[in-house]
Parts: structure tokens; C-alpha cells; sequence
């Protein structure tokens, strides 16, 4: 089985980071990514990858630094996870999973948001669940918080209450909040303001630039989410096909 690579301040330039590696219409949030990364490192924040050129990484850190609107108080949360292409299958999610695992010793646990079924750019809770994980909270319209729980004291995980209203301040057409967590987001951003413009609809850009504003964010997901009138409507990157099925039908 290959090795597994950590990325650090010092090896962060020369190591791809799995995902939008062959986008070249992403490179440029490829990079916002790399520095975001590289700012996150001082707050315990982990990125372990398979030493192979596709997307098969885990990214944890303590749930205190998350950018993701959750209490959870000496829990490490799992931030992104992901096993493509010809590497599903072959153990490697059960691999960087024991990675996260052993990064627990004196912390009360782990937990990770997924969805109530399977959602884009999301974890898929199936896989947690084989692996003793509980369902500890929902927040609407379908995210859910899953965790493994090694201790009794303290309250459980569960979502910030703000995370639990789905509704956004802006409340005059659609709105896209976004971090450089992602290195999709800053592409298709700009993309969904292309399509909202030339539909005539209006569209404000938020970006959540600190772990402060992402954890008081009004759903439990922070990368990318889209609000008409202040209301949440998905996470999903929506093809001009789809945003005129949603938006304009």
C-alpha cells in the first residue's frame, strides 16, 4: 500500500494538494487554497494524502479552529475526505481514516457534517457509520453531524444554534457565501455570478475570510452555499442548466 504524505509549511509548496490538480480553469483557487492551508497549520490543522497524483486525502483539525459552525469542545473534526477513481475500494479511506484516529489521544473524540443522504462535495455518512460513528445532530434543510465519541463528560457535539436557521442576512436576491477551503469555490463563484448577470438576477458575493465568521455561519457548511431571498438553498455547483431549473423556472 503507498505511503501517506503530511503537509507542512515546509513541503506545502512542492506537494500537489489532491484536488483541481488537472483544472487549469481552477489554478487560481488552487493556490488560494495552498495559503489558506498554510495559515491553518498553527491552529493544528492536518492534511494527510496518499503519495499518488489523484484525490485520496483526509483534512482534520481541532473542531475549536474549524471553519464550520459546530460546539464541540476537544473533538478533532474531519473538514474534507476523499477516495476517487481507482483508488475507491482498496482500503485507502479506511487507511486515512485510522490517520485522523491515531491524532486523538486525549481528545473526547471525532465528528464530521455530511448530509442527510449523499451531497456533493460532502462526505457520505454511509462510510462513517460502518465505522461506529453516531448520528449527534441535524440542522436543516439535510445536514447532519456524525461523531465517534470516546468520552461521557461535557455536553455532546452538536451544531451552533445559528447554524440551525438557514437563512442569510441578505434578503434581496441570491447571495453565495464562500471560503478558500475549497479550490473550486473561487471559479465557480465567479461562474454563478456569469449566469445570475445574465439572467438578469442579482447576486452579492460574501466571503467568509476568518474561522470566526465561518463558525457563526447560518448553515453547518461554509465552503460554498447559495441563498435566494435569505434563504438556503443548496452547496451544490450548479450548471447553467441547473441554476435556470432552480432560478428561473
Amino acid at each position: 500500500m503507498e505511503s501517506i504524505v503530511k503537509l507542512s509549511e515546509e513541503n506545502i509548496d512542492d506537494e500537489h494538494i489532491c484536488c483541481a490538480i488537472a483544472d487549469k480553469k481552477c489554478a487560481h483557487g488552487y493556490q488560494e487554497k495552498k495559503d489558506w492551508l498554510a495559515g491553518q497549520f498553527q491552529d493544528g490543522y492536518v492534511f494527510k494524502k496518499l503519495d499518488v497524483r489523484g484525490k485520496v486525502f483526509i483534512e482534520y483539525v481541532p473542531a475549536e479552529h474549524a471553519w464550520v459552525p459546530v460546539d464541540a469542545p476537544n473533538y478533532l473534526l474531519i473538514n474534507c475526505f476523499w477516495v476517487s477513481g481507482k483508488y475507491k475500494g482498496q482500503g485507502y479511506g479506511q487507511k486515512l481514516l485510522e490517520e485522523c484516529m491515531a491524532d486523538t489521544q486525549g481528545k473526547d473524540g471525532v465528528i464530521v457534517v455530511t448530509g442527510k443522504t449523499k451531497q456533493p462535495f460532502m462526505s457520505d455518512k454511509r462510510f462513517f457509520k460502518r465505522q461506529g460513528f453516531e448520528l449527534l445532530d441535524e440542522a436543516p434543510p439535510y445536514f447532519e453531524l456524525w461523531g465517534k465519541c470516546f468520552s461521557e463528560k461535557g455536553a455532546r457535539p452538536a451544531f451552533k444554534a445559528s447554524a440551525k436557521s438557514g437563512e442569510c442576512s441578505i434578503k434581496d436576491g441570491l447571495a453565495v457565501y464562500y471560503t478558500n477551503a475549497c479550490p473550486f469555490t473561487e471559479y465557480y463563484v465567479e461562474d454563478l455570478v456569469r449566469v445570475a448577470t445574465a439572467r438578469g438576477k442579482k447576486i452579492t458575493v460574501r466571503k467568509l475570510e476568518s474561522k470566526e465568521e465561518a463558525q457563526a455561519h447560518c448553515v453547518p457548511y461554509t465552503n460554498y452555499t447559495v441563498f435566494n431571498d435569505g434563504v438556503f438553498v443548496t452547496q451544490r455547483i450548479l450548471s447553467e442548466k441547473e441554476f435556470d431549473k432552480v432560478f428561473c423556472s
